[in-house]
């Protein structure tokens, strides 16, 4: 009897380890992406600069395990170009980050007028990592969602329609996936789903936003202060010109009416009639004297014209520098000359 008691024991021991195992293995393979991204994440080793980006994005515990499953690389724009090399800058314009052959990488950018962007630029790539991680079902309901409130968005933002239409030829899947990360980084205010979605990775989406946001108001600082400074400019180009051109034909009248007077005082023409002289005269210096205060007035907004141009050359100067140091791209090899000889 208590060997027959002992078989059956045995026998449901053996059935609970195999209904164990059976579970497990269910369960180990419908999280089998975040095992994978565990083991990942624990034998990857950041260096200190990834660190300090991943620190500064205040990701989750899912967000901190998916960053560094992805295994975060930045490096220079030689390192850069390479890693990244299959994206077409052509049509994105500045590429500061890519997230190719799941890995996500960065261009290191140092400048302090432009801080905040790498860390912007690595929750994007983040996204990314993410978005690849749904399932075909989650990435459709979340597309009908940030579809929805993209076209929401884009009544009241002009800019965000502008911003998106360097993936307008993308397919419908892929512009989903760029505006999932556009969305989740650059615009403020969004859908509560959305939102929810969001804190998934993210414990304070909104200082992602405001570093976008700062560094977004340096160009548009520029372009504003150009702006204005060209239409002054040519405000003050087409005054200067059109009283340049009555200085110039008042100038020439005067000269006329100048000669004239003194023709006819050689010719004693205002012999006994020394109050005519008198006001003739008086009248041309008067002339005299407020042609020399419009051609002060002129040289004075001629040098105000200058001061603006030179102003307007300074702007686009830092323009260039800021968008020197975007660019990612690596400067075409110029050719030698062939020896001679």
């Amino acid at each position: 009897m208590a060997r027959s008691t002992g078989k059956r024991i045995a026998r449901a021991i053996a059935i609970a380890v195999v209904l164990i195992l059976g579970i497990g293995a269910v369960v180990a393979y419908e999280f089998r992406t975040e095992i994978r991204d565990h083991f990942t994440a624990v034998g990857f080793q950041p260096t200190s600069r990834v660190e300090g980006i991943q620190t500064s994005i205040a990701l989750t515990a899912s967000g901190d395990r998916i960053f560094l499953a992805s295994r975060p690389t930045i490096g220079d724009r030689e390192q850069f170009s390479t890693w990244c090399a299959d994206v077409d800058h052509s049509e994105e314009g500045h590429v500061l980050g890519c997230f190719a052959q799941n890995r996500i990488r960065l261009f290191d950018v140092t400048d302090e007028r432009l801080s905040g962007v790498v860390e912007v630029t690595a929750a994007h790539e983040l996204l990314h990592a993410t978005y690849s991680r749904l399932s075909a079902s989650e990435r459709e309901q979340l597309s009908d969602e940030l579809n929805d409130a993209y076209e929401a968005l884009i009544a009241d933002d002009p800019m965000l329609e502008e911003r998106m239409s360097v993936y307008e030829q993308l397919s419908t899947t892929a512009f989903a996936n760029e505006l999932h990360s556009v969305l989740g980084t650059e615009v403020r205010d969004l859908p509560k789903a959305l939102e929810t979605h969001y804190d998934q990775w993210f414990t304070d989406r909104a200082r992602i936003v405001d570093w976008y946001d700062s560094y977004h108001s340096v160009f548009t600082q520029l372009t504003e202060q150009a702006n204005a400074l060209s239409a002054e400019l040519e405000s003050l180009r087409t005054d200067i010109e059109q009283r340049s051109a009555e200085y110039d034909a008042a100038v020439r009248q005067f000269n006329a009416d100048a000669a004239e007077f003194k023709a006819r005082n050689e010719r004693f023409e205002f012999d006994g009639q020394p109050e005519l002289f008198n006001q003739l005269r008086s009248e041309l210096l008067a002339r005299q004297d407020a042609l020399s205060q419009t051609l002060a007035g002129l040289q004075a907004d001629t040098d105000r014209f200058n001061e603006l141009r030179e102003q307007l050359i300074e702007l686009n100067d830092v323009s260039i520098q800021l968008n020197d140091v975007l660019d990612s791209t690596l400067p075409t090899p110029t050719e030698e000359p062939a020896p001679s000889g």
